[in-house]
């Protein structure tokens, strides 16, 4: 079945499917739909948890075999596979076998980017449809995303005026991590308080600092040696680099959309204000990456972002940073 991220909380309640795939291109979004699922799961008893990344280096079989496996003193597992393509490949003959008869002591979550429309013609799809729970996660629309900006900070106990609310939406143009990370600043800054505009001009961060949002700027752009720089300093800052890799694979993604739209004759400003991006900056980077960047180009990017995650997350020897390095060096066309 297929339900929508406001309705997964009470499904859960109601009981767990054996699978459950997590598609889109908001991070934040579709990390928070992952969390529920987890919680879900832990408070069933499924404790014990293995991931795959389904980049060029996974073996699938292994993957298949970890289904067919007893759980070790008869424990419930969680198995999770992050499709950053949003395509199985080779892994589909496996998924057919396991949603064909799912294991009763493994809960599947698929977290991935947003499918196509062929994938979901295929059979795995047709198959998960019937035995799991397919929560596609789409953009908040740019109309709306004030309004999701409020609700957010209502949630978080934060009263916004009329004039504070305006200023971050303006300054954040739809992005719904950045949102939230502010919203959490201005939680500390608050203290009860009505947050205002003057409270906004200090708190959003609109200088010239390096962060992590300005680097996935300067790497969709292919400036590889300013890109450089600013990977050593955010390095040396301690930056988590896994907030920023989620605005990087949120616009590789949309950068093959946009080369799409190309092929149909869509207006790129057009395209990009329709998802959101309105800061001309950002918008004029975007479309000359496009005109840049083939299509093999990006899905060497994205599979890059899996290995950057794996590393960010301990599975890889390399630091995350050694792979930055490596996008940097690809998306400048090197």
């Amino acid at each position: 079945m297929k339900t929508n991220p406001g309705q997964l909380s009470q499904l859960l309640k109601k009981g767990l499917s054996p699978v459950y795939l997590i598609s889109g291109d908001e991070p934040l979004l579709v990390q928070e739909c992952c969390d529920q699922v987890r919680k879900a799961a832990k408070d069933a008893g499924f404790h014990d948890r293995l991931t795959f990344h389904a980049d060029h280096q996974l073996d699938w079989n292994a993957v298949g075999e970890e289904f067919s496996a007893m759980s070790l003193f008869a424990e419930k597992r969680r198995i999770e596979i992050h499709l950053p393509t949003g395509k199985l490949g080779d892994g589909r003959a496996v998924l057919e076998r396991v949603l064909a008869d799912p294991p009763e002591d493994i809960i599947l979550l698929l977290i991935s980017a947003r499918l196509d429309a062929a994938e979901t013609r295929r059979k795995w799809y047709k198959e998960l449809q019937g035995k799991g729970v397919h929560v596609p996660v789409w953009p908040v629309d740019a109309d709306k995303f004030q309004g999701w900006l409020q609700q957010r900070a209502s949630n978080r106990g934060l009263s916004l005026t009329r004039g504070a609310l305006a200023i971050m939406s303006e300054r954040l143009e739809g992005n719904l991590l950045a949102a939230s990370q502010e919203l959490d600043r201005l939680s500390l800054l608050a203290n009860g308080n009505t947050i205002d505009e003057e409270t906004v001009e200090q708190a959003v961060q609109d200088s010239s600092r390096f962060n992590g949002f300005e680097l996935v700027t300067e790497l969709i752009s292919g400036r590889a040696p300013h890109a450089g720089k600013m990977i050593t300093v955010l390095q040396q800052e301690g930056e988590n680099p896994l907030g920023l890799l989620s605005v990087l694979s949120r616009d590789l993604n949309l950068l093959l959309e946009l080369k799409s739209s190309a092929g149909q004759s869509e207006n790129p400003a057009a395209f990009l204000k329709k998802r959101g991006v309105f800061q001309p900056q950002r918008a004029r980077a975007l479309e000359q990456a496009a005109r840049r960047l083939n299509r093999s180009q990006l899905n060497e990017a994205i599979t890059l972002c899996s290995q950057i995650d794996r590393a960010a997350k301990g599975f890889d020897p390399l630091s995350p940073w050694h792979y930055l390095r490596d996008m940097s060096a690809l998306l400048a066309g090197r």
